[in-house]
Parts: C-alpha cells; sequence; structure tokens
C-alpha cells in the first residue's frame, strides 16, 4: 500500500525521510515537491504542505489528485510532525496517535460559549482514524492514542489550554494540520492518520523551555517502526485455501 506522509515543514519532511530509504524528488503542480520513495520500498512519500489546516488540505489534494491520475492512488495519508502536548498526559519529547483528528476553533463564539460547526448545521468537526491502525502503530513507536486538536492559532495561555482540555476531554496534543489533511483525505475516499511528537507543552509560550530537536528526533523513530505497524494492522496474510476433504 502506498502511503503519503504530510507535513507542515521541510524539518519535519526531513525527520520523516530519515527513517526511510534514499529519496528521490518530483516536482507536483503549485510548486510542491515530493519525496518518493524508492519503488518497492514500505517507506512512504512524503509532501511538505505548508503551515495550517488550509495549507495542508490544498497540497494534500494536489499530491492525491496528482496520484491518481498517474495511475498510483495512495491507500492511506498520514499528517505527522511535532505539536504541543497536554500534560500531563503528552510530555515532551513522547509520540501521540490520533483516536481522532479535531478541528478544535471551527465555529462561533456566543453569549454562551463556544459552539461547533456541526451544531450550526454545516459540516464535520472530527474524523476518526481506523481503530486497528491506531493501535498498531501507537503498540509499534511506544505512542499514546487519544485525541488531536487542529487549531489555526496556536494556544498561548494557560486559560486557553484549560478551555481546550474541557471542550476536549482526554486530548492529547494540538496541532495546526491534521484536520485539513483529514478534510483532504476525506474528499479522496482515502483513510487517514495523524502521528505528532510532543515539542513543547500547551500553556503559556515559553520558547525556552522547547525541545524541538527530540521532538523531530521522536518522529524519525516513530517511523522507522511505521512499516511493522502497517503490517500488523492488516493482519497474517490469508493462507491456502483447505484442500477438499475426500471420502473414501
Amino acid at each position: 500500500m502506498r502511503v503519503l506522509v504530510v507535513t507542515a515543514v521541510a524539518a519535519e519532511r526531513d525527520a520523516v525521510c530519515g527513517a526511510g530509504e534514499a529519496y528521490a524528488s518530483r516536482a507536483l503542480p503549485g510548486g510542491y515537491e515530493l519525496r518518493r520513495a524508492p519503488d518497492g520500498s514500505p517507506a512512504p512519500d512524503v509532501l511538505a504542505a505548508g503551515v495550517g489546516p488550509a495549507a495542508a488540505s490544498a497540497g494534500t489534494a494536489t499530491a492525491l489528485t496528482a496520484a491518481a491520475l498517474a495511475g498510483e492512488p495512495y491507500g492511506l495519508v498520514v499528517s505527522a510532525g511535532i505539536g504541543g502536548g497536554f500534560a500531563p498526559a503528552a510530555p515532551l519529547g513522547s509520540v501521540v496517535v490520533a483516536d481522532a483528528i479535531v478541528a478544535a476553533d471551527l465555529g462561533a463564539e456566543t453569549p454562551d460559549g463556544f459552539v461547533p460547526v456541526t451544531e450550526l448545521g454545516f459540516g464535520t468537526v472530527a474524523h476518526r482514524p481506523d481503530p486497528a491502525l491506531v493501535r498498531a502503530v501507537a503498540a509499534a513507536s511506544g505512542a499514546t492514542a487519544g485525541p488531536v486538536v487542529t487549531v489555526s492559532t496556536v494556544t498561548g495561555s494557560a486559560a486557553r489550554a484549560a478551555e481546550l482540555a474541557a471542550r476536549h476531554p482526554g486530548v492529547l496534543a494540538e496541532a495546526m494540520e491534521g484536520f485539513g489533511v483529514a478534510e483532504a483525505a476525506a474528499a479522496h475516499g482515502r483513510p487517514v492518520l495523524e502521528i505528532r511528537t510532543v515539542s513543547n507543552a500547551v500553556g503559556p509560550r515559553d520558547r525556552a523551555a522547547w525541545r524541538i530537536g527530540p521532538a523531530l528526533a521522536a518522529l524519525t523513530g516513530a517511523f522507522r517502526t511505521f512499516p511493522e505497524a502497517l503490517t500488523a494492522a492488516a493482519g497474517p496474510a490469508p493462507g491456502p485455501a483447505p484442500s477438499p476433504r475426500r471420502t473414501p
């Protein structure tokens, strides 16, 4: 199965590619550069699509369309990169696999608080990856599984962090691209997954406390185990059909 991994920036793309083999570069429409894994390799193709859900969705849709037109469609799309972790469940350096990819701020503010767009009668605010795949990737990479929220503005205060945690019980991490990637994957009928490694705590911005290097290294480590996880999620290959029993 061909897999497309979409990151925001080149550093994340390179961290994912660091887990695989020698990649080739392929130009896509719109000026995107796809890192293409060797034919027959279990490694995924990787695209840095830009920061934020809109850029992520546009880049993902471009790559999916190009692959489909070439007769080489992807079987899975993965949003990946570093992000903020909600303490204490997702400490610095940890790996998170989303069991729900949620648009945290897609909706309306009202006198009674935030109302998600679904309650206004439009669209969706969550995509739920295949549970078997989530379990397999989490087990292989030593990750914790739980909701990951997509935001357009990174959280910078304790009050905002508490609000998100209350609105999304069990939330583990926040990032800026997952929901955009998931929307594009859904439009193409492709399953989606999100993998994040934690570089900072969600809350007041303290750049001195960020650990981007270790988070990128953890991302490479997570993708070293990724082919194994895909195999585990697919289950054992079917054996030969039993021979008909002959009666004497």
